[in-house]
Formats: structure tokens, C-alpha cells, sequence
């Protein structure tokens, strides 16, 4: 069972949920930039959590099916078209072989996922099918999509996309030429209005600024740069200058940290961020808040707006309850 790149997109990439637990040896996480979505986007086709899907960014891929598979597209709003008709988010469709989907641009957001009934058949490396870019490895050669591959699905993929949409068969309907579903599950990630607010606890060298750059910190809205990418997004703003200069000892960081290099913009730390970093961490932003953030496209806005760490473990709680309650609504549709 394959999938064929008729066009890539400007970046498509295999991602899972990541390799996890190797810091320590300078790997880093990578995995879905939106965790959020890629979870529904797999649920939704009847999938555990950890199957790899396409990660789409700001423009889609073209793709053509060798056969019949049952796909999920969810995360940023594409002007997506499955042979021409319009292809629904967020719920499971059947694509019938030879059926062309055409992504297209992101309207809402910058990246969705594209999900498989049995997932995509490429090797694990250190246990994840994650595309690490920048040390080319994971995923299909490392690299992003490129016209004329061949993506290898499950090779029972055609006959779990029948058996699963045949489960789905009370909630089944045709919409304009598409074989979907009446229901859909929620866009927990997707910006309705900016700026968007993201949480932030203070960093390791939060004391290293004076009150008028920690105020200007919170006060100011942010702007995405266009130089940013998965491993991190720079901010476009006041320039940050910490009071006390001097060397750091290079410590680690994770996802969502926020370092201010000399220049004063600061970054946040993306999936594929580095294990390690010597620039001051000013903040560390909730990791409830870093799906949200991740579906912010270049020339997007943000304010950070101050917690403390019981805030961020509450919006954690949250934030799992919501995908929890929606998982299982899903497993529901599956079961009748």
C-alpha cells in the first residue's frame, strides 16, 4: 500500500509523538510541532497516538492513493480537495484508490496532520519515525516530501480503511462526493483571534533582566519572524537587554524555553529544539500552551502573559481532560 507525492508542499514531513529520553545523549525530541492534533488527527482513523502522520506546513502536498485508504486531516484549516470536492476536517474519510488530495493553502493556523488507518510503514530510528531535519535522519531519509516519492502505508491499510469505516456506518454520510462522517472533533489548537496569549512561567535567568525588560517582556505583542522554523520561533519586538552581561555556562533547554541571545529577540524553543543552549532563558512557556503557539504561520501575534508553575500544572490538567474527553467520544463512534 503507497502514497504518491505528486507535490510536497513547501514542508511536509513524517512525524510521530517523538523520541523521548535521549538529551542526555544531544537527541533531540523532534515529533509533531502540534501533539494535539496529530492525537486527534490519528484517533479519528481509528489509530494509536504513536502512528506517524504527514506534518503539513502553511502549503500542502498533492497526493495520490494506490488504494482505498481512510484518512483524517486536523490542525490548521486547508483549503483542502479530495478529487475536487472539498475535503472535511477533522473527522475520518474514505479515499478510494487512485483519488487525488489536493492540500492546498492554510486559511486558519500553519500546520495540520494528515493521518492513516495503520499508519505509515517506515523504519523507526531510536524508536520514533520522526523527521529530524537538521541531522537528516527519521522519517523518509530525513528529509521533507519531495515530488515523486513513495510513501509506504501499512500493507493492510485498504482493508482497515473498509473495516473501520464500516464501524463508523451509523455516523457514515456522502457529502458533495465525499465518504465521511455526520460528526467531527474539536479544533482545540487553532488561533481564533490574535494576538494569542501563551503562558509563561519565569526561567532559569529571569533575574538577569531588569523590571523594565521583564514589564516590556509581558506588555509587548510578539510577532512571529519569517526566519523561523521547527527549531525554534524568533520574535520580532523590543529588544530585550539583560542588566547583569556576562558568560553562561551552556545548560539545558526543552520545548517552549525562551532564550534572549545578544541581539535582544527572543526565541522559543520548537520540537526540533537544541538540547542545550548558553543564551539566557528568561521564560518557560506552559506546555499546554505550545500546540497553540505552534500554529502560529510567520508575521502571526502573541502576548505572554506571567504563572507560576501551579498555574502551568493546572492548564496541563486541563488541557489532557479536554483531549481525554474528545479521544474517547471518538473511540464511541468507533464502537457502535
Amino acid at each position: 500500500m503507497t502514497l504518491r507525492v505528486a507535490k510536497p508542499g513547501l514542508l511536509s514531513t513524517v512525524q510521530d509523538l517523538g523520541r523521548h529520553g535521549l538529551q542526555h545523549l544531544g537527541i533531540v525530541p523532534c515529533g509533531a510541532m502540534d501533539p494535539v492534533a496529530h492525537a486527534l488527527a490519528n484517533a479519528l482513523v481509528g489509530n494509536d497516538p504513536s502512528e506517524a502522520t504527514i506534518e503539513l506546513t502553511v502549503i500542502g502536498p498533492e497526493l495520490v492513493f494506490g488504494r482505498d485508504a481512510l484518512i483524517a486531516l486536523c490542525g490548521a484549516e486547508f483549503g483542502a480537495t479530495l478529487d475536487g470536492h472539498a475535503l472535511p476536517r477533522d473527522r475520518p474519510v474514505l479515499a478510494r484508490a487512485r483519488s487525488r488530495l489536493v492540500a492546498g493553502h492554510a486559511l486558519r493556523g500553519s500546520r495540520a496532520y494528515l493521518a492513516f488507518a495503520g499508519g505509515i510503514a517506515l523504519e523507526p530510528v531510536l524508536g520514533s519515525r520522526s523527521t529530524y531535519l537538521p541531522a537528516r535522519f527519521g522519517g523518509l531519509e530525513g528529509r521533507a516530501l519531495r515530488a515523486g516519492d513513495v510513501l509506504p502505508l501499512a500493507p493492510d491499510a485498504a482493508e482497515l480503511a473498509a473495516q473501520r469505516y464500516a464501524r463508523l456506518a451509523a455516523g457514515a454520510t456522502r457529502r458533495e462526493g465525499v465518504e465521511t462522517v455526520r460528526w467531527s472533533a474539536p479544533p482545540f489548537t487553532l488561533p481564533d483571534r490574535e494576538p494569542i496569549v501563551v503562558h509563561a512561567m519565569e526561567g532559569q535567568h529571569f533575574g538577569l533582566f531588569g523590571a523594565a525588560a521583564q514589564r516590556v517582556l509581558f506588555d509587548a505583542v510578539w510577532r512571529v519572524a519569517p526566519e523561523s522554523n521547527r527549531m525554534g520561533f524568533r520574535l520580532g519586538g523590543p529588544s530585550l537587554v539583560a542588566d547583569k552581561a556576562g558568560e553562561l555556562l551552556s545548560g539545558p533547554t526543552c520545548l517552549g524555553t525562551v532564550q534572549v541571545p545578544a541581539n535582544g529577540a527572543p526565541i522559543a524553543l520548537m520540537a526540533d529544539h537544541q538540547t542545550t543552549g548558553g543564551y539566557p532563558k528568561i521564560v518557560e512557556i506552559a506546555s499546554a500552551d505550545v500546540p497553540r503557539l505552534a500554529q502560529l504561520a510567520p508575521g502571526s501575534t502573541l502576548r505572554i502573559a506571567r504563572c507560576s508553575l501551579e498555574d502551568a500544572l493546572e492548564l496541563a490538567r486541563a488541557a489532557r481532560a479536554r483531549l481525554d474527553t474528545a479521544l474517547r467520544a471518538i473511540s464511541w463512534g468507533y464502537a457502535k
